[in-house]
């Protein structure tokens, strides 16, 4: 257990931060899974209007520092490969 204060507000200020970070994680993984469905539905149409809510998602979760630059790009391309080898037609 913390003694000092300052040891005792970083505690408090943790807990906040990783309620926070829970919340944007589940939120992320549930739009991926979402896109993922529906992509493997056929609706390819709809499938794009969730890819970029998902990607705006993504960058909301690494200007928070929830996850790394690299690995929401990472997201992003397999996504976005996905949806464009889904059926054979691009962009």
């Amino acid at each position: 257990m913390p003694i000092s204060s300052s040891a005792k507000k970083r505690v408090r200020q943790n807990e906040k931060r990783r309620i926070r970070n829970k919340s944007v994680r589940s939120n992320v993984r549930t739009s991926v899974k979402t896109l993922r469905a529906l992509v493997a539905a056929g609706d390819l149409d709809q499938a794009r209007t969730q890819y970029s809510l998902t990607e705006k998602r993504l960058d909301q979760a690494v200007a928070k520092g929830i996850f790394h630059k690299n690995t929401a790009s990472r997201y992003k391309s397999r996504l976005a490969i996905l949806i464009n080898h889904t059926g054979g037609d691009s962009k």
